[in-house]
């Protein structure tokens, strides 16, 4: 047992210093394997991070929500998305009153422009939504009120303004009650929204205004078609319920023929989760790939180099063999280098994975989630690396004559 602690020490010992006497190749060895390694870690994290934010953005959306919004037509064989939109404030209502499976449904109009407030503006998006909006969102005031079901049939000029609005048009506090310019129409502010955050793109949810659509279309945007239309079903197991029933009724009020392309489209919040997973699905494993190429590159370099090794030390491996060592001995020691370049390898990697994530969340503003079994399964990895492509160098490195080894210039 001593015996085989004392030889194990000396492997470990001849073994650290056969790296460090070339530190340049020993680190040029390393770095497929430090990228790798560092790669696994960043794709894990914003992976995760891009993962995470979806789920908040899509519990952010509301309660059993649904978006209809316009389609795409056929003209001449092809199916395109026209721009124009088919949808009417009538269909929003009738969706409500026909719909027993649907709660809550609100038409929606969207433009952009430039809101002004005493000597200070700010560009935003304005949304022309209608009383059942916050129900259908689950977005409450932190401040003021919503208009109601009187101001949209008078297409009164009040809005509600988003939380980055309202502190970039009113730093010191106190918007409610207020005047602002929308477009050169005067609105007046009778509320401010709940601070919601960033969506899945990266837009910011409070970086808007909101008013009655009535107003938005006649003082704004002079159209009578709306842009698309939310609705809340009203219950989650009612969803697909209240998809069937709303499919139905607008193929009837749109006159769509049974087999005829749809002139609008409907998407749950588990389709729009389950797309944008999809999405983030392919871009993680297409950068996984290369991630997994440069390990397997990395590992290509260390049986390259440890090849060379046993080329340069074969007298090394002859003497050795010639004063008592076995040939599992000679075996071990090469594959503890092997393994050793790896594993600091795997070190670094995770350093650099973790510190580019790090840098990546704050730089650029994106949602990273490190999470430890990353960080694990890239050790792991280097190491199986390290045995395998070491393996083979060890191998032939034991199977040398001591005679021939000897006797190599």
């Amino acid at each position: 047992m001593r015996n085989s602690v004392q030889r194990l020490g000396n492997i470990t010992v001849v073994g650290l210093k056969a790296i460090a006497r070339n530190k340049m190749r020993s680190f040029l060895t390393m770095l497929g394997i430090v990228i790798g390694v560092g790669c696994v870690i960043v794709v894990v994290a914003i992976g995760n991070g891009a993962s995470q934010s979806i789920q908040n953005t899509i519990n952010s959306l509301g309660s059993n929500f649904l978006m209809i919004f316009p389609g795409a037509s056929t003209q001449g064989g092809a199916r395109i998305f026209t721009g124009s939109s088919t949808l009417t404030a009538e269909d929003a209502e009738a969706i409500k009153s026909d719909c027993p499976a649907v709660a809550y449904v609100s038409p929606v109009v969207r433009t952009n422009g430039q809101v002004v407030a005493g000597e200070l503006n700010w560009g935003t998006q304005i949304f022309g939504v209608g009383p059942d909006w916050p129900f259908i969102r689950a977005w409450n005031n932190s401040d003021g009120s919503f208009f109601g079901d009187s101001d949209v049939k008078s297409a009164t000029k009040v809005c509600v303004l988003g939380a980055t609005v309202a502190e970039n048009l009113f730093p010191q506090g106190g918007s409610v009650g207020q005047i602002v310019r929308i477009k050169n129409v005067p609105f007046k502010v009778i509320g401010v929204l709940e601070r919601k955050g960033g969506n899945m793109m990266g837009s910011d949810q409070d970086d808007q205004v909101v008013a009655p659509y009535t107003t938005v279309m006649k003082r704004l945007q002079g159209q009578s078609k709306l842009n698309m239309i939310y609705a809340a079903a009203s219950s989650a197991d009612g969803v697909s319920d209240a998809q069937q029933q709303i499919e139905g009724l607008l193929r009837q009020r749109h006159r769509i023929a049974p087999g005829a392309d749809l002139d609008f489209q409907m998407r749950s919040q588990e389709e729009i989760a389950a797309a944008s997973q999809q999405q983030m699905t392919i871009l993680r494993t297409l950068l996984l790939s290369i991630a997994a190429v440069s390990l397997f590159i990395g590992g290509i370099g260390i049986m390259n180099i440890m090849l060379v090794s046993v080329t340069e030390r074969t007298r090394e491996i002859g003497i050795r063999m010639a004063i008592g060592a076995k040939g599992r001995h000679v075996l071990l020691q090469f594959l503890f280098e092997a393994i050793t370049l790896s594993i600091v390898g795997g070190i670094l990697g995770a350093a650099l994975g973790v510190g580019a994530s790090t840098l990546a969340g704050k730089l650029l503003n994106w949602p990273i989630v490190i999470s430890t079994w990353s960080i694990g399964v890239a050790f792991g990895v280097a190491a199986a690396i390290g045995v395998f492509f070491g393996f083979y160098p060890a191998r032939k490195a034991a199977r040398l004559d001591p005679i021939d080894a000897l006797r190599y210039e």
